[in-house]
C-alpha cells in the first residue's frame, strides 16, 4: 500500500485498494509502463461532478461522453438529461463513474503489459 501512496497519491479509497491489488506483482520495467499509462489515462471524479454540474445548466451528457458511455450521453444530450433528474442522480454517483472507468482503464493496461 506503501507504494500506492509514494506513486499514486490522486488515488483514494476504493480506487487506491483495488491498485494496490493490481500492481502487487509488477516489478521494474512493468510497473514504470502501469504507472505512466494509468496515470495518462485516469479520469479524476471531480472533473466528472464538474462536468455533470455543466449538464444541469448547459450541455447535457457530456460527464457520460467524457467516461466513454456515448448511448447514454446522445440520451442526455436529447432529453436534457431525462429531464434533469438522470443528471443529478450522476452528480451523486460521480465517484462510481470515475472509479468504474478507472477500472476498465488499469485492467487493459494491465493486459497489455503482461
Amino acid at each position: 500500500m506503501t507504494r500506492v501512496f509514494e506513486h499514486f497519491p490522486e488515488l483514494e479509497g476504493e480506487e487506491m485498494r483495488y491498485i494496490a491489488k493490481a500492481i502487487e506483482g509488477l516489478e521494474g520495467e512493468k510497473f514504470n509502463h502501469f504507472k505512466s499509462m494509468y496515470k495518462a489515462r485516469r479520469k479524476d471524479p471531480i472533473l466528472i461532478l464538474f462536468l455533470s454540474a455543466v449538464g444541469l445548466f448547459g450541455i447535457a451528457g457530456i460527464h457520460r461522453f467524457f467516461v466513454g458511455h456515448i448511448g447514454m450521453g446522445i440520451l442526455y444530450f436529447f432529453t436534457a438529461g431525462l429531464c434533469f433528474i438522470g443528471t443529478i442522480v450522476d452528480m451523486i454517483n460521480y465517484k462510481n463513474f470515475g472509479f468504474e472507468y478507472n477500472r476498465n482503464q488499469a485492467l487493459e493496461i494491465l493486459e497489455l503489459i503482461k
